[in-house]
Formats: C-alpha cells, sequence, structure tokens
C-alpha cells in the first residue's frame, strides 16, 4: 500500500466518524518556542492548554514534522530521519479511552476492502500505563487482545506532558510484531526493534505540577474535560504494509535513494559507507522540498539555518558519493512527484522551489571550493603544531565568512582525524550575535510567562476588533498588567498593558504595524498607547503610559487611534498587495512574498528570486504600480471559507497561520491576497508609490523599499531639487547630467592617480636616504625610523623593500618602518637571507612592535606587517625593535 494510500485511508475512516479533517499545517511552527513543527499535535497544542476554544468537539490530521536533534545519526541507523508525517485523531472533551482504543484497532485490523490497513492482529502488542486498569480492562474485554499480549510499562515509557504544568496522562502504545529475524521475542518491554511501535495514544485526564524530565513532576488532579490525542507514524506503518525492513526501503524515499544511485554509479546495499551517504541524500532532499515547499528560505539563523545544514549535508554526501556537478534538479524531481501525491500545493509550487533549491546548490558548490581548501590549510597547520583540536577561530572564518555550516566543518575535521574547539566557535558566534541581534520576540512576550494573558482570555473572552471600520470606540476595561502580572489599579507615570473588551488599536502582524493612540476612561484618566500587540490568539493589549489619573479595572473606556499614522500604514499596506502582484507579473510566480513591513508612508516587501532584478525590470514593476493607482480601482475584504479563496486564485503568505474562515483582500482586476491587515478604500488614495531600490537578504530572497503617498512626493521633490543644482553645476540639461558627470568622474579619477604616483615616488625618493643611515647593531645593519603620517601600507611596504634591496646582501639587515595613518600606527618589518640565518625573523619583530603599539601584527620571516592604537609610541615601537635585533645579533 502506498504512502499516498495510507494518508487517504485515515483521513476517510475518521472523517466518518464524525472528525472534522484539518490540513496540516505549516512546517514554519505558529509558536515562539518552536522554530519548526515537531509533532502531529502541535497546531493544536493551543486548544489542549485551554488557551484557545476547540471549534469542533473531534478532528483528525496528517502533519508534517521535522525533528533535527539527530541529525548527525541520520543516515548511520535506518531510524532516525528529519521528516516524518503524524497521523493524528483528536477528541476534546467527546470520546475518551474506550472509543480511542476501539477507532484504532478497528482501522489497524480491518480489511483492506473495507477500507482498513489489514494488520494481522495477532501481531499486534498493546502496552498501558502501570496502573491504568482501564485501559488494560478495554483492550482485553472490549477489543479482545489476549492478556499475555498487552504489557504495562512506566512513567518514562508510557506517560505523556508537554514537559511543563499543563495537560498531561497515560499512554497506550500499539507495537507491531515483525517477527523472530528482528530479534528476541518477549514483547515491547523486551525488544522494540522487533515490536516496532506503530500508534501512541494519550488519554489526557490529568494536570501535571512543575518538574523536570519525564518522570519527575507531580499530578495535581483531574482536568475539567478529558482530551484524547493519538499519533500514527506513517512512515512506520508504510515500512510494515510494504513489507521492508525500514523506512528508508519505504516508497516515498527509496526511489531518492535509487536516483541518487543513477546519478553517482552507486548502488545501494553495496557498502556501509555508501549507504549511509544514500540515506542522508534521501532524507535530507525529501526534508529539503517540503521545508522550501511551505516557505522556508536557506539563512544563518533561525529555521532558515535548518534548511541551509540539511541542504548542504545532501549536495556534500553526493559529492562523496561521487558526484562532480549540479544534482539538486534531478533529485527535488523526483522528491516532488512522489510527495505531490500527498501534497498537490508541491506540484504548483514547483517552479518557486526549484528556484530557491538550485540557488542554493550553487551557492554551495562555490563555498565548497573555496572553504575546502581553507580548511585543508587549517587541518594541515594544525596537525603541524602537534594539535589535534581545529581553533574555533578557524571554524568561526569557515562559517561567517565562506558559509561553512559548523556541522560540517565538524564532519570533515573528523574525517581528516581531528576534532573543532564548538567552545570558542559558539563564543564568537555569540559575540556576534550580541553585537547585532535586536530581540523581537521580547516585544510580543514570546518567551515570558503569558498566564497573565490567558487568565484574562478566560474571564472575559476574546478581544473584539473594530477597526475595519472604526478609529474610535467605546469599550471596557477588561484586564490591567504591570510588568507581566495583572494588576487591579495603575497610577499615574506607570507602564501598562491595558485589555479591552473591544478595540479599534490594529494588534501589529501580517507585516503592519500596531496602531498608537489614546485610550481615555471615564474617570478622566489617560493611557497614551504606543504599541498593539496579541500574546495569545484571542487577546489585545495595548502598551502605553498612564498619563493622567488612576486605570482601573472595570473601568468604561473610550479608545481612539491615530488617524493619520492609521491611513498612512494603510497605504503603504495596499502598495505592498500592489508591488506583490506586479513582481509576480514580471518575475512569474517564484517572487512568492517571504516577508513585509509595512509602516506610515513607506514599506518594504522580500520575495524569492534567484538573482538580483534588474533596474529596468524594477522601473517597469513602479510604471505598473503607478498605472493601476490611475486606475481607481476599489479595494474590499471578504471572509470566506479556505477552500473558496484558493479557488477564486487568491494568494497566501508562506508560513502565515490561516483558519477554515479567512479574510480576502481584493484590489480591482488587479490583486487578491489572503490579509488580516488594514487597507485604503481605492488605489487613488496612494497617490505616488516610489520604489527605492532591491537588495539581497540571504540566498534566493530579494527586498524592495518603496515610499508612498506624500513621502514619495517629498523624495521626488528633493531629488528634483538635487538635479537642478547639478544641472546649474555643469551647465547642461537634466538629460545630459549622466553623461557630464560621467566626465568630471573620469577626469577626477586621472588626477588621483596622478596624485597617487607622486606621492608613492616620494616616498620612495627616501629609500636611499634611510639605507645610507642604517645603523650597525652588533654586526646587523638597522634601518628603523618613523616616515612622513598618511603614507599607505603598500607603499610603506614598497618602501621597506626597496630600502632593504638597497643594503648589500651579504650584510645581516633589519629595516623596520613606521607611519601613522588615519591616527592609528602602522609598521612593516623586513628581514635579509643573512639576518635571517642568524635567527632574526620579521614576524617576531613586528608582534614586540606592534604589541608596543596596543596592537597585533604578523606575517613570514621575511616580511611582516602589524598596527595597534596608540601612534605616541611609535619612539618606544623603534627602541623595542632595536633592542631584539641587539638581543637576536
Amino acid at each position: 500500500m502506498e504512502s499516498a494510500e495510507i494518508r487517504r485511508r485515515w483521513l476517510r475512516f475518521f472523517e466518518e466518524r464524525g472528525h472534522t479533517v484539518v490540513p496540516s499545517a505549516s512546517l514554519i511552527a505558529d509558536d515562539p518556542t518552536l522554530l519548526l513543527v515537531p509533532a502531529g499535535m502541535v497546531p493544536f497544542k493551543p486548544y489542549f492548554l485551554g488557551e484557545v476554544k476547540p471549534p469542533w468537539p473531534r478532528a483528525t490530521s496528517v502533519q508534517k514534522c521535522v525533528r533535527t536533534p539527530d541529525i548527525e545519526e541520520v543516515g548511520k541507523t535506518t531510524r532516525h530521519g528529519t521528516f516524518f508525517q503524524m497521523c493524528g485523531n483528536f477528541s476534546f472533551g467527546d470520546y475518551f479511552k474506550e472509543g480511542a482504543i476501539k477507532y484504532a484497532w478497528e482501522l489497524l485490523t480491518g480489511s483492506q476492502d473495507d477500507g482498513g490497513y489489514g494488520l494481522d492482529p495477532e501481531k499486534l502488542w498493546i502496552t498501558v500505563y502501570l496502573d491504568d486498569d482501564e485501559a488494560e480492562r478495554i483492550w482485553h474485554e472490549v477489543v479482545g487482545v489476549p492478556k499475555e499480549r498487552i504489557q504495562r510499562l512506566g512513567k518514562k515509557e508510557n506517560y505523556w506532558s508537554m514537559g511543563v504544568p499543563g495537560p498531561c496522562g497515560p499512554c497506550s502504545e500499539i507495537n507491531y510484531d515483525r517477527g523472530p529475524e528482528f530479534g528476541v521475542e518477549g514483547g515491547p518491554a523486551v525488544n522494540d526493534e522487533r515490536y516496532v511501535e506503530i500508534w501512541n495514544l494519550v488519554f489526557m485526564q490529568y494536570e501535571r505540577g512543575a518538574g523536570t524530565g519525564k518522570e519527575d513532576f507531580e499530578i495535581l488532579g483531574d482536568l475539567p474535560s478529558k482530551n484524547i490525542d493519538t499519533g500514527l507514524g506513517l512512515e512506520r506503518l508504510a515500512m510494515i504494509l510494504q513489507g521492508v525492513r525500514n523506512m528508508y526501503e519505504t516508497d516515498t524515499l527509496r526511489v531518492v535513494i535509487d536516483k541518487a544511485g543513477d546519478l553517482t554509479g552507486v548502488s545501494y546495499g553495496a557498502a556501509a559507507d555508501t549507504d549511509v551517504s544514500l540515506r542522508v541524500v534521501a532524507d535530507h532532499m525529501r526534508t529539503s522540498t517540503m521545508l522550501i515547499g511551505d516557505g522556508v528560505t536557506p539563512g544563518n539563523e533561525g529555521r532558515g539555518y535548518v534548511l541551509r545544514r540539511i541542504m548542504r549535508r545532501a549536495i556534500r554526501n553526493m559529492r562523496l558519493l561521487g558526484a562532480t556537478g549540479p544534482v539538486v534538479a534531478d533529485l527535488l524531481d523526483v522528491v516532488i512527484k512522489t510527495m505531490g501525491q500527498q501534497y498537490p500545493e508541491l506540484l504548483e509550487d514547483r517552479k518557486r522551489i526549484e528556484t530557491v533549491a538550485l540557488a542554493e546548490e550553487a551557492a554551495f558548490l562555490k563555498t565548497l571550493k573555496a572553504g575546502t581548501n581553507i580548511l585543508d590549510t587549517a587541518v594541515t597547520e594544525t596537525k603541524a603544531a602537534g594539535s589535534t583540536v581545529l581553533p574555533g577561530d578557524k571554524a568561526f572564518l569557515l562559517h561567517d565568512t565562506w558559509g561553512f555550516p559548523i556541522d560540517l566543518t565538524l564532519e570533515m575535521a573528523a574525517e581528516q582525524g581531528l576534532s573543532v574547539d564548538e567552545n570558542g566557535f559558539r563564543r564568537l558566534m555569540k559575540e556576534q550575535r550580541e553585537r547585532a541581534k535586536a530581540d523581537a520576540q521580547a516585544k510580543k512576550h514570546g518567551h515570558a510567562d503569558l498566564s497573565a494573558y490567558r487568565e484574562v482570555a478566560d474571564r472575559s473572552g476574546s478581544t473584539v476588533f473594530t477597526g475595519y471600520t472604526h478609529t474610535e470606540g467605546e469599550s471596557s476595561v477588561v484586564g490591567l498588567l504591570a510588568n507581566g502580572v495583572s494588576a487591579p489599579a495603575a497610577q499615574e507615570g506607570d507602564e501598562v498593558e491595558v485589555v479591552l473588551d473591544r478595540t479599534p488599536f490594529y494588534a501589529e502582524g501580517g507585516g503592519q504595524l500596531a496602531d498608537t493612540g489614546r485610550i481615555k476612561l471615564e474617570s478622566g484618566a489617560v493611557v497614551e498607547v504606543r504599541d498593539v500587540q496579541q500574546p495569545v490568539p484571542g487577546v489585545t493589549v495595548h502598551k502605553g503610559v498612564v498619563q493622567v489619573g488612576e486605570v482601573v479595572v472595570g473601568s468604561p473606556a473610550y479608545a481612539t487611534i491615530d488617524v493619520k499614522r492609521r491611513r498612512a500604514i494603510a497605504r503603504a499596506h495596499s502598495a505592498t498587495h500592489l508591488t506583490h502582484q506586479a513582481l509576480r507579473d514580471a518575475l512569474g510566480p517564484t517572487a512568492a512574498q517571504a516577508g513585509s513591513e509595512n509602516s506610515p508612508g513607506r514599506f518594504r516587501f522580500d520575495f524569492g528570486s534567484p538573482a538580483a532584478v534588474p533596474g529596468t525590470v524594477l522601473t517597469d514593476v513602479e510604471q505598473r504600480i503607478n498605472e493601476v493607482l490611475s486606475r481607481e480601482l476599489d479595494v474590499q475584504a471578504e471572509v470566506m471559507s479556505m477552500e473558496d479563496a484558493k479557488k477564486q486564485g487568491a494568494i497566501a503568505e508562506f508560513g502565515e497561520k490561516y483558519g477554515d474562515r479567512v479574510r480576502v483582500v481584493t484590489i480591482g482586476d488587479f490583486s487578491k491576497e489572503l490579509c488580516g491587515g488594514t487597507h485604503v478604500a481605492n488605489t487613488a488614495q496612494l497617490g505616488l508609490v516610489k520604489l527605492l531600490g532591491e537588495s539581497s537578504i540571504g540566498s534566493g530572497v530579494r527586498r524592495v523599499e518603496a515610499l508612498v503617498g506624500v513621502d514619495a512626493y517629498n523624495f521626488l521633490a528633493r531629488e528634483h531639487t538635487v538635479v537642478s543644482q547639478l544641472t546649474e553645476l555643469v551647465k547642461g540639461r537634466p538629460e545630459e547630467l549622466p553623461e557630464k558627470i560621467s566626465g568630471v568622474l573620469a577626469k577626477l579619477k586621472e588626477a588621483e592617480k596622478e596624485i597617487e604616483r607622486y606621492r608613492a615616488e616620494k616616498v620612495l625618493q627616501a629609500a636611499a636616504g634611510l639605507a645610507q643611515e642604517a645603523k650597525d647593531v652588533r654586526g646587523v645593519a638597522l634601518a628603523a625610523a618613523q616616515v612622513a603620517d598618511g603614507t599607505s601600507a603598500d607603499d610603506l611596504r614598497k618602501l621597506v623593500l626597496d630600502v632593504r634591496g638597497r643594503i648589500p646582501g651579504d650584510r645581516p639587515a633589519v629595516v623596520a618602518l613606521f607611519t601613522v595613518a588615519n591616527g592609528r600606527p602602522l609598521t612593516v618589518i623586513a628581514t635579509n637571507e643573512a639576518a635571517r640565518e642568524r635567527g632574526i625573523k620579521a614576524g617576531d619583530l613586528v608582534r614586540t612592535a606592534a604589541k608596543t603599539l596596543g596592537g597585533g601584527g604578523g606575517g613570514k620571516p621575511d616580511v611582516a606587517q602589524g598596527g595597534g592604537q596608540n601612534a605616541a609610541a611609535v619612539p618606544e615601537a623603534v627602541e623595542a625593535v632595536e633592542r631584539l635585533v641587539a638581543e637576536a645579533a
């Protein structure tokens, strides 16, 4: 039975039994604590935690999942993989243990002709939690499983929780006996290789307290309602139904292995080491395809780094197998054809997926060649120094400059018998991040305790957003927080977070910045609102300062947004939609949205593109947008089902989470997108859109920045003023400016070259005098001096070598010259062969001189260069060099 059929049967079985089929959520987790979705129940987590009321009593899904903690083990064993599909059925206060158990048994053992999987009941073994007598009774008395095939296991194996205080409960696992060839008998308690787990039924009935690990926590009591969360591993069931030994031999992975073998001439099963590489390629290419399909793009942080890491491991393993050219296109083709049977969007989005993947491959092949040379040199130097540990700064250089993931460096170093100073590498990475990080998650309380917000939601329900039609309105204060903690009241000057029962304020989301404004209470108190966020679904939090009076929970209030700011943001947001469509029209569907920010009067828009967008194309896109504005198209929003939105061709943003009902924003006959933001009523209200340019922000991702309305007009007005000034200066018409300015620049460049030649000649003229003035230091000719300030490093080096060449070769000579450029001291030191025979090395002298200058340096024994911070220490550095020469001579 093919994997696609296993999936179809699962969904059909539960749909026929009253479950709502919930499409797989994106692999991009809608959870600040997760990069990617690692389990089938993650999209349902808000329902189990009580943050949101479930919209249905029963649900079922086949969820895409990615786990990467054991990525180094992928391929080495046949049990580890990064991508998998989790089939789940869920009950929210509806059926419980008996219902879940009976459904599982019916689907697994029902005949294939009747829509089941047709497993032999005699080969199924059951585990239950130690004291779960109820589950054992149901399995034995209701279903009919013999007691000898039911085993009780402890908390570690058969008890589930999220690892934090909240819902928990015992599990019951269904295991399949693969036969004596897989090991000794005795059931899953004895051998989990032979008795492989295929389905886990979680009975959420208790609330757990704080604790660590899988066993160290207290059970606080019963939950208000009992829930069911089950998970069946599709790949494991496919392994059984297809009669193969492991998941790599199932239909969705074996075809990738075979294609990799065709491309490299290597047969699967021929050798252990090549089998490892083939499994790595198959797993990683499938995972990469699914991640790109869900909108992840390769990068150096977060989920982008996960994608880059696994893609580059796949490509490198193909090289180890013997591939010499690009291979991703062929591998991708097989994955898309195979997985497209289950996820048709892969077929529809093939071009964009290919564009992103091929761009990453091209970039990495260049990186691999250059980085491998750098790594080989570093390995040679490390071994020559008698060390077995590659320095952390070398690993950091490979990562930061050449894009080598640390994991790849670790693997390649290990192949050479070296380990890597990971602590040193991670320290340098941490320092780099700290210099450049901007913690956006803190703004949304992504890592804070959210219980206070949940309490408000439980007590008062969701905040009603009125901002689509109103910019002000009456409301009531239903929650008040100070420093993340609920408070009954707040005084003048306090920083607060106010929750209203209804609000016209737009909370930051979907690329649109939050509204600002004021909340005025009936008592006369005023809160200036500076930011608006939704830390938990449905709860809108107004962040600001109490300007006047006292704010008390329960008080009537009147909320007013900054209308001028809102309108400017709305213009930017509508312009973003127009830009998106115009780019797709010009570049094709690969120019899919990868992010945006809509702020007052300006916006930025990120989109997929393997290369820079030519200036002429950008000009055409800008013209197209402004032509649309002149058509005065109406902008309309309509709420509809997701299915209807797709039928109408509405564009959805990758990575965004959408419910069953979605809001579709339509701009005339030009654009149609899923969007929850605010917009203008007609394109004429935008006035003007000016694209400022585009740039790269990552592999396969470009960014356009633009101005809208008055901001665009002001920009063009300033440009017009500059053009007028330039035409006056060059005495020409505006259209002649490029040619005339180009001529001026050419003359200026020639003049600069002439000045540089003159300055270099003046510097070199000093060579003869410096050679003649060299002093004798214990038989060594030492020419040490400070030359004219402003001498460049290149000129200083030329001068040093010239002076050294003027001293007779049979006389030991050291030339150490210093200068100060831009306020910082610089030195170049050279020795001749006769001096080096006495053990005098330029590198040693430079290190001493540079240390005196408050810096560092190094180089070869014949020529070395250094610098520092303290220009006043140059005379002292000259003396230090002389002393060292005297000691060495």
